[in-house]
């Protein structure tokens, strides 16, 4: 069974930056093509970056084009989200997951950022 552990949240002030870990365990299916989401309080969760299995290629929601980055590292099995210029909008829980294919979802990270 897949399974997703994210960390790296906390709270931060506008303009810093934070880098989510996604660690991933447990797949056969090769290079999972992963995703990070976030779910805002009162809000549907949302896809906010992605980085293709074996091609690699990201994408981008607009909100956060230019300021967060997805890459990964450790032959797929770590995935990251640097994420910079926070401002109050990206407060949420954030989330990793296969994007074709939705799995299990884990506990999740908290952000918040805030003055």
């Amino acid at each position: 069974q897949v399974q997703f552990v994210e960390s790296g949240g906390g709270l931060v002030q506008p303009g810093d930056s934070l880098t989510l870990t996604c660690v991933i365990s447990g797949s056969t299916f090769g290079i999972l093509p992963t995703g990070w989401y976030r779910q805002a309080p009162g809000k549907q969760r949302e896809l906010v970056a992605r980085i293709g299995g074996s091609s690699g290629s990201t994408t981008y929601a607009d909100s956060v084009k230019g300021r967060f980055t997805i890459f990964r590292v450790n032959a797929g099995d770590t995935v990251y989200l640097q994420m910079n210029k926070l401002t109050p909008d990206d407060t949420a829980v954030y989330y990793c997951n296969d994007f074709v294919k939705n799995r299990s979802w884990g506990q999740g990270t908290q952000v918040t950022v805030s003055s």
